[in-house]
């Protein structure tokens, strides 16, 4: 089972580490404030009270066995980017970091984030699932469990249509969109990628590269996921 570190438990980190955890995933949440660890108590595997740009704290907590670390302490830009290059040097291969702007999130790349996201742009929840499956590019909760998912093409997918795949029978989703690159020439003769969507057709054959929209409840599309990483 993989292991990951939530540090920084506001809205955000908090959001994530819940998510992560509810998914069957071992999280230890960090956080300085008090009020928060014992909050996250009751959700995931371990809930440390610690300051996290202390190396030897961050060490003797545990952290330094985790496979994916989510620095999500993004107001606090000298604590994020002090904690990020910590993680890095203790030899956390895999660091997402939140960000509040672009100088910040460059700063977070510089000193050792992988991976940096936007608060604005990017909730804990699908964070969360990108975590867990990796080729899992968006994820929205449309209500009533019902959710909606991006996938991308690969591994045993690559080369059959989609009536082959039967995604609807084997993980009980449903394809309602392809996107795919394609490469058109301009009128000055440059090549130029484009994105088009289109509609599902069952003889359809997917092609690495490709991104299979789907929507189904969240057992199933977690069922998916787990296939695709």
């Amino acid at each position: 089972m993989r292991q990951f570190a939530v540090i920084g438990l506001g809205r955000f980190g908090y959001q994530v580490a819940e998510t992560l955890a509810r998914k069957g995933a071992s999280v230890i949440a960090v956080d300085i404030n008090e009020t928060l660890v014992e909050k996250a108590k009751n959700i995931v595997s371990d809930a440390i009270q610690l300051d996290s740009t202390d190396e030897e704290a961050l060490k003797a907590s545990g952290i330094v066995n985790v496979d994916v670390a989510v620095v999500s302490m993004g107001e606090d830009v000298e604590s994020s980017i002090l904690t990020t290059a910590l993680l890095k040097h203790i030899g956390i291969k895999e660091i997402v970091a939140r960000a509040t702007t672009d100088l910040h999130a460059q700063i977070l790349e510089r000193v050792g984030a992988t991976r940096v996201v936007f608060p604005e742009k990017d909730m804990g929840l699908r964070v969360a699932h990108s975590i867990l499956a990796p080729g899992v590019l968006e994820y929205f909760e449309l209500g009533a469990d019902y959710n909606l998912a991006e996938i991308a093409v690969k591994g045993e997918f690559v080369g059959k249509n989609l009536r082959e795949l039967d995604l609807r029978t084997r993980f009980g989703v449903t394809v309602i969109m392809i996107m795919k690159k394609l490469w058109e020439t301009t009128k000055e003769g440059e090549l130029t990628e484009k994105e088009v969507r289109e509609l599902p057709n069952p003889d359809y054959v997917v092609k690495e590269g490709d991104i299979l929209v789907v929507v189904g409840n969240s057992k199933d599309l977690e069922t998916l996921e787990k296939h695709v990483k």
